[in-house]
């Protein structure tokens, strides 16, 4: 959150957009290194017993899968030119004379920022092109932060992820009634 935070700031202060992405279905594009096998999934019948499948891809539940879904990425931003920043390895960027360009990433989610809007463009449809990604426009909601557009800039809050904590939690029922006691206590004083 410090790194997303950062370069939220940053971005605003030097005018600069924020996109927000979503790979669709990313740990299926995972190279296995090493022979992995599974069960027949339910549902699929074979005549001849015991049978396995010997799987090509990652899939979602595998110890690999998150691991080589981030090497794959890595890859294809490496192939672009673009650098591991030292102090946090889910912050890549691409630094020449012109311009910056800046790519965070949480599992399948991505945030890009940068001073030049044809390389941010040209990478969404490299993403695109190798991963198929949904572009979610400007940031609005990334990793329970809502982020707000004003006249004065932007406003952080975390507003929806603590509703969502308490309802989860069934905190939220107990502090509305609270308040609707609260406030037919203080009406019956009057």
């Amino acid at each position: 959150m410090t790194t997303i935070r950062t370069l939220i700031a940053v971005a605003i202060k030097k005018h600069c957009n924020l996109h927000q992405l979503d790979v669709d279905n990313a740990f299926l594009h995972g190279d296995l290194h090493e022979d992995v096998y599974m069960k027949l999934p339910q549902g699929l019948l074979s005549s001849v017993p015991n049978v396995v499948c010997k799987l090509n891809k990652s899939l979602c539940g595998l110890k690999q899968a998150s691991r080589q879904w981030y090497a794959k990425l890595t890859e294809v931003l490496f192939s672009r030119g673009y650098k591991h920043y030292e102090n946090d390895y889910s912050l890549f960027y691409k630094k020449t004379a012109e311009y910056a360009v800046f790519v965070a990433v949480y599992v399948d989610d991505i945030l890009v920022t940068g001073s030049n809007e044809a390389e941010i463009c040209d990478l969404k449809l490299h993403l695109d092109t190798t991963f198929k990604i949904k572009d979610l426009g400007f940031i609005s909601y990334f990793l329970g932060l809502e982020v707000l557009q004003s006249s004065q800039g932007l406003v952080l809050t975390q507003r929806k992820f603590t509703m969502e904590l308490l309802k989860e939690f069934v905190v939220l029922n107990v502090l509305e009634w609270l308040l609707h006691w609260t406030a037919l206590s203080n009406c019956s004083m009057m």
